[in-house]
């Protein structure tokens, strides 16, 4: 293997680490079982995680939650995953954009109708974690709009930020997603 080819290969790993980094954050951890668990309703996405373990050497495990919910989980005992990693222990540009596909693909939000108007939201109970989520795009020259709380009657711990609309573009073709349905909404939005 040639020295550009190992150098290739470690930047796919650390960017597949970081995806699955910002992705944990719509996960749960088993300190029991020393797992990790993503759950979605249908499989699409949590397939996608499972081969981006699988690319990495790791082994995760796929399974229903209840026979009438539609819910499912992916469970891994991947040792790199950490609920309390930090964002700004990233090195490198492509690191910090898949980190925040991850998160986006776990915390994000479109609008499912294609009538609807457009908007890409990011919204988490961690503000702090939000913050730094929104200083990496802002970093990339992605304009985004304040941090604040929806409704504090309904939740006053949920806290949500948007990206303006002059930098949907920017958003869509540097950070993307790799969440089927999300990926789908974001590649209308190219057309």
């Amino acid at each position: 293997m040639t020295p550009q080819r190992l150098h290739a290969d470690s930047l796919e790993t650390y960017a597949f680490q970081a995806y699955l980094q910002g992705a944990l954050h719509d996960g749960t951890r088993s300190i029991l079982h020393g797992t990790h668990r993503f759950s979605q309703k249908g499989t699409d996405w949590l397939n996608r995680l499972a081969t981006i373990l699988t690319l990495l050497g790791h082994r995760s495990w796929m399974y229903q939650e209840g026979k009438d919910r539609g819910v499912f989980a992916l469970e891994t005992s991947a040792s790199f995953l950490d609920v309390e990693f930090d964002p700004d222990q990233f090195g490198s540009q492509p690191e910090q954009i898949a980190y925040v596909r991850g998160y986006f693909d776990a915390e994000g939000g479109l609008p499912q109708s294609p009538e609807a108007r457009f908007y890409v939201q990011l919204t988490q109970k961690d503000r702090v974690e939000l913050e730094k989520v929104k200083a990496i795009l802002e970093t990339f020259g992605i304009a985004c709009g304040k941090m604040h709380v929806p409704s504090v009657r309904v939740d006053p711990d949920y806290w949500r930020f948007f990206v303006r609309t002059k930098s949907h573009l920017a958003f869509v073709s540097l950070i993307g997603s790799w969440h089927p349905v999300k990926e789908q909404i974001l590649l209308r939005k190219m057309i």
